[in-house]
């Protein structure tokens, strides 16, 4: 489908000749002598992108910029311009026009021009499908969750989940516009941070709706007999090289007297990944710890013939008001890098396996969290 593209100029030849250009360059071109005939046509059209003449008689290009970005702020608004127009181009700048080009308007100029307002349209078009997306998926998991009883104050969740999409959509946005300005203005320095703050908050993203998938899931666990000691190795193995790229020592302390338990070790493993991936956060984040930075995961013997687990820091740590919050529904305590899923999956499977969790943790000295888990899980 072509494109559309309203035209707006006071000169029928210029209206005619740059109209052809246009329609060879693959638009559906609209026409306006004037600002009053392009409002009147964008109020009954949706046009995406707007090539206005800066000077006109009665309202000039400037004011209709103004106006066609007030009715919808996502047009991209190209300017027409003199050279001896530079006040009014600065003017039009002001009023977020996409990008100038001056007369008379050359065609591979201008079709550079049209190329780039294309990409930003591209990019918007796809942000908010992304977005779209991701929030019917919430909307689906939180549906399923109320009917399941999973989740009792169903409006305080779907808030904590909008509050968290919003912070990530503003990351995307001032994103692209970074990664915009450093094509408009060449500068790969801004283009390459641009592109950083994107993938970060795709990755946000990603990482989001997997929790949420995780969360939704059924609480039936698929227990056999195993060694505890497995999921915990695994998860040292695939976590000690982010470690050591970060100068933190992973250390393994597993047990050699444990027996085969009965216990899902696929979510076990993903119990001590969330809680060894937070350990690393808190490492990462302290920039005061004094002494290596240390996070242990062991093993240990439970008195009831079961086994424990336990990771252990030595940064950052908490106080008595935030461990008591902790494990309650999308508690964080990483502000807008976290969304507090992560334990709120591991102590859903703890349970799970009628096991607990819980954590000792003081400001400044670490933090150490425990998970026991019985011999046998009785149906």
């Amino acid at each position: 489908m072509k494109t559309k593209l309203l035209l707006v100029d006071e000169g029928e030849g210029v209206r005619k000749a740059l109209g052809i250009s246009l329609q060879e360059m693959g638009y559906r071109v609209y026409t306006a002598e004037n600002s009053e005939a392009a409002l009147e046509l964008f109020t009954r059209t949706d046009i995406p992108v707007v090539l206005i003449d800066i000077k006109m008689p009665g309202m000039d290009g400037v004011e209709l910029l103004r106006r066609l970005k007030r009715e919808n702020p996502d047009t991209e608004v190209i300017m027409i311009a003199d050279h001896a127009d530079l006040d009014l181009v600065m003017r039009s700048l002001k009023f977020e026009a996409a990008d100038f080009i001056t007369k008379p308007a050359d065609n591979d100029i201008l079709r550079v021009a049209l190329k780039r307002a294309g990409e930003r349209i591209s990019r918007r078009l796809q942000l908010k499908a992304y977005m779209e997306n991701l929030e019917r998926q919430v909307e689906e998991k939180s549906r399923e969750l109320s009917r399941a009883g999973k989740m009792a104050a169903i409006g305080e969740t779907v808030a904590e989940l909008s509050h968290t999409i919003k912070n990530i959509a503003s990351g995307l946005k001032g994103g692209i516009f970074v990664l915009e300005k450093g094509m408009e203005l060449a500068d790969t320095g801004y283009q390459r941070q641009g592109w950083e703050m994107v993938k970060g908050n795709v990755d946000k993203i990603t990482n989001l709706s997997l929790d949420l998938l995780n969360y939704a899931k059924s609480t039936d666990i698929k227990c056999h007999m195993c060694n505890p000691n497995v999921p915990a190795a695994e998860v040292a193995k695939l976590m000690t090289p982010l470690a050591v790229r970060h100068g933190i020592n992973l250390k393994m302390e597993l047990a050699d007297n444990l027996a085969e338990l009965t216990l899902d070790p696929e979510g076990i493993h993903l119990c001590l990944m969330n809680l060894v991936k937070n350990a690393l956060d808190a490492c990462l984040e302290d920039e005061d710890c004094e002494s290596p930075k240390t996070i242990i995961l062991g093993t240990a013997r439970a008195l009831n013939g079961g086994v424990e687990y336990h990771v252990t820091d030595n940064c950052l740590g908490m106080d008595k008001e935030i461990t008591g919050r902790i494990f309650q529904c999308f508690f964080s305590t990483k502000g807008t890098k976290g969304t507090g899923i992560g334990l709120m999956l591991t102590k859903k499977i703890v349970d799970a396996h009628r096991g607990s969790i819980s954590v000792q943790s003081e400001r400044g000295k670490g933090s150490r969290f425990t998970i026991k888990l019985p011999g046998i899980i009785n149906d």
